[in-house]
């Protein structure tokens, strides 16, 4: 059984991971809940409560996950934004180093493609250095020159799939968290078809095969 619940500033989901474990998250903005203090992030117990009182109208059945969940398995982050702009026109490559994952394009749960892009990101960077390597060396052409052409076709590739990403990441998790009476509104009846189409889209990738 899975669950997603979102709205009035707060988003709260779990999915199951086996037949003992269970993954589940909460997210909310710490300015929209007067109840939070810095102390929160820093007792497990503390974070425990606050989030069960988070969802304190959910179905008892999500609150049964929050409550079962041992405070030492418990986990705190300030999620971050990285600005589709800075990819676009930033540098994501330098020299022989480049970014991947969530170093690339951080973004929330919502559209569960955090684990999927960083895999997206692995084959096409594996592809762009194969290639690189199974081309005929030129006279100047040493091998560090060939890993960062290869690096740089890499990030040139993830350049408008990570920027995707970030977009519709933030944009789905907007639209979900928002407490606002008329965003609400509008979330009902109109943009819960919009973020779905959303999800399905970013699912829908074909980043290409691996060189043979």
């Amino acid at each position: 059984m899975s669950y997603l619940s979102f709205g009035g500033g707060t988003r709260f989901g779990f999915r199951p991971v086996d037949d003992k474990n269970v993954y589940w998250f909460c997210t909310f903005a710490s300015s929209q809940v007067p109840s939070y203090d810095d102390e929160i992030q820093e007792n497990p117990m503390k974070m425990k409560q606050f989030v069960l009182g988070l969802i304190n109208k959910m179905p008892r059945e999500a609150q049964k996950v929050v409550e079962k969940t041992s405070p030492s398995n418990m986990s705190y982050s300030t999620l971050k934004l990285r600005l589709p702009w800075d990819v676009l026109f930033g540098n994501t490559v330098k020299e022989n180093v480049c970014v991947a994952g969530d170093a690339l394009h951080p973004m929330t749960p919502d559209i569960n493609q955090g684990g999927c892009s960083a895999l997206e990101d692995a084959i096409v960077l594996s592809r762009c250095l194969g290639e690189a390597f199974l081309k005929k060396s030129r006279e100047n052409d040493d091998e560090f020159d060939r890993i960062e052409k290869g690096l740089l076709k890499y990030g040139k590739e993830r350049r408008w799939r990570s920027v995707s990403l970030i977009s519709v990441a933030y944009c789905v998790g907007f639209i979900q968290q928002s407490k606002g009476k008329v965003m609400s509104f509008l979330r009902k009846v109109w943009l819960s078809k919009y973020t779905s189409t959303a999800l399905l889209k970013m699912a829908n990738y074909d980043c290409g095969d691996l060189v043979s």
